[in-house]
């Protein structure tokens, strides 16, 4: 019996897992894509990069990323801007940074350090700051 059941299980999970696999995206949903998206805070989609406000300062993601799935098995991220497919979609290549270890040594694929994109990078957004703020760009840098 124990058997019996433990190959149901299996035979269902081969069977989800390859419907899934063949499942394929519906990009039209997508934040990217819809940038009329209205939440709680308006994140608009800008065509152009924002200015930065000072040297290797992280640029802001001028699209939103609700929903979106970054784990240790998944970046959502690099499915548009990695080195495989940043030149089908037109989005911003990852930094060659990213590729760099603790150690110095450069690797193939992004960084454990930093393969979580969303510790540096933010939406931009139209929120109010949550405390005042007196940080001017430096010279040559900003709007």
């Amino acid at each position: 019996m124990k058997t019996i059941i433990t190959f149901i299980t299996l035979a269902a999970l081969i069977l989800g897992g390859a419907v899934w696999a063949n499942e394929s995206a519906d990009l039209s949903s997508s934040p990217e894509v819809n940038a009329g998206h209205r939440g709680a805070i308006f994140q608009p989609k800008q065509q152009g990069r924002m200015p930065l406000n000072y040297v290797n300062q992280p640029p802001v993601i001028p699209h939103s990323v609700e929903g979106y799935q970054v784990t240790k098995n998944v970046n959502r991220c690099l499915q548009c801007h990695g080195t495989q497919s940043y030149l089908t979609t037109g989005a911003p290549r990852v930094s060659p940074t990213h590729f760099t270890d603790r150690d110095g040594s450069v690797s193939s694929s992004v960084s454990p350090r930093r393969y979580f994109c969303l510790q540096c990078h933010v939406p931009q957004t139209d929120a109010k700051p949550i405390v005042e703020n007196s940080f001017r760009p430096a010279a040559g840098f900003g709007r």
